[in-house]
């Protein structure tokens, strides 16, 4: 049974979380604690999937409770759970906490939260790599890329579009950025993916603040990419020509702009791994060339899973929106899912079949991947044929033209 920790020094509103959550004590086995030693405590002595803590405690407060805890148990997702959110604890909390819920939340949400956040395992089922994941505090970005940012956000006409094209030109900056404004830090109304909007949303204040933040942004590590395709930006011109591909294949549709995001964010599995296991992905690629077979199933082999997982957890655990948390674990495995009508998972899988004839290929080889039929975009929900689709991807947009006008 799932284990979960909930920590606030104030004892009426912990009574008042354990009896609200009194339903939940069928699926989650919950130890409810009055201050951050006793949680550090539990977390030495116990193993626990999810933590739960407030902010602001006497003697440790929740950053100080979430530090230490994920010294202790990196595997654990953590959850902070206030009624405060000062730019200054936005910054310290970043790094630190996966997702930020405020006060008041009603059980029925926070229990949403926790379940989706304990589902996340039958994603990824190798404790290590959860491990690995959950411990990520920064995210490498490219040298060039965070200079321009940098650079931008001292301009004091900057504007929000200019912005938000930097942002979409890294995906570790993307992906901070939906991050921090779909929780509860900045409250809206419903799930943001357009990252001008997420731009709007913040507020200059705050997107500086990351920005200049060391402990959220780190630059991409000097040594050498164990194949050429891993070169940062190699990686992200891939992944920003999936995104205007899933765009195209989107037209009009209302989710456009999930596709659009699911397909900048599509590889975000290779930045953790090349951050966290750059050994393995190694081997990877070597196995990959060795045997004349694809790079996602050299991945398989080596982790006994893939940079698809990676992503999609780590966009999970962050509570990004799930359209495109889905688009980005099956990207390579769309009709493993039930389709009712084409939405970003189907966009960004037809794209990348479409614009990446084979994953090995990047790296030199020469393992051409069949194309799917029309039967194939037919069980995906595709409005359109093959030759429809090929089409709307012949014209895409370079690098050199934004994606935010």
């Amino acid at each position: 049974m799932n284990r979960v920790l909930f920590v606030d020094d104030e004892s009426a509103l912990l009574d008042n979380l354990r009896r609200r959550l009194y339903r939940a004590k069928s699926k989650w086995q919950m130890s409810f604690v009055p201050n951050g030693a006793r949680a550090i405590e539990e977390l030495t002595a116990s193993h626990y999937d999810v933590i739960v803590t407030d902010m602001r405690m006497a003697s440790m407060d929740g950053a100080e409770v979430l530090e230490q805890a994920s010294q202790i148990s990196p595997e654990t997702i953590r959850i902070v759970l206030s009624g405060f959110s000062e730019d200054r604890q936005v910054l310290r909390l970043v790094p630190l906490a996966h997702q930020y819920v405020a006060k008041p939340c009603a059980a029925e949400r926070l229990e949403e939260l926790i379940d989706r956040s304990l589902n996340l395992k039958e994603l990824l089922g190798q404790p290590r790599l959860r491990s690995a994941i959950a411990g990520v505090r920064q995210l490498p970005v490219i040298p060039r890329i965070y200079a321009q940012l940098r650079k931008l956000m001292a301009r004091e006409d900057a504007g929000i579009d200019e912005v938000a094209e930097v942002i979409a030109s890294d995906s570790a900056v993307t992906a901070r950025i939906l991050q921090v404004v779909n929780s509860a830090f900045f409250r809206q109304a419903r799930p943001i993916s357009r990252i001008d909007q997420a731009v709007g949303h913040l507020g200059f204040s705050v997107i500086r603040n990351l920005a200049l933040s060391a402990e959220v942004f780190i630059a991409w590590p000097q040594v050498r990419a164990p194949a050429p395709w891993f070169e940062p930006e190699n990686l992200q011109r891939h992944s920003r020509s999936i995104a205007y591909g899933a765009q195209a294949l989107a037209g009009t549709a209302p989710w456009a702009q999930d596709a659009l995001l699911a397909g900048l964010l599509h590889d975000i599995g290779y930045w953790v791994l090349l951050q966290q296991c750059p050994g393995e992905l190694a081997r990877a690629a070597s196995l990959a060339g060795e045997r004349k077979i694809a790079l996602i199933e050299a991945e398989q082999l080596v982790f006994d899973a893939t940079h698809a997982e990676v992503g999609a957890y780590l966009l999970g655990v962050w509570g990004l929106p799930l359209p495109v948390v889905e688009a980005v674990a099956f990207h390579h495995n769309p009709l493993g899912v039930r389709h009712g009508e084409f939405g970003p998972l189907a966009a960004v899988a037809i794209a990348e079949t479409l614009l990446s004839t084979s994953e090995t290929q990047r790296d030199g080889q020469e393992v051409p991947t069949s194309a799917p039929d029309n039967g194939s975009l037919i069980a995906l929900g595709a409005p359109f044929e093959w030759a429809e689709a090929q089409r709307r991807l012949r014209d895409l947009a370079t690098d050199e033209v934004p994606l935010y006008v």
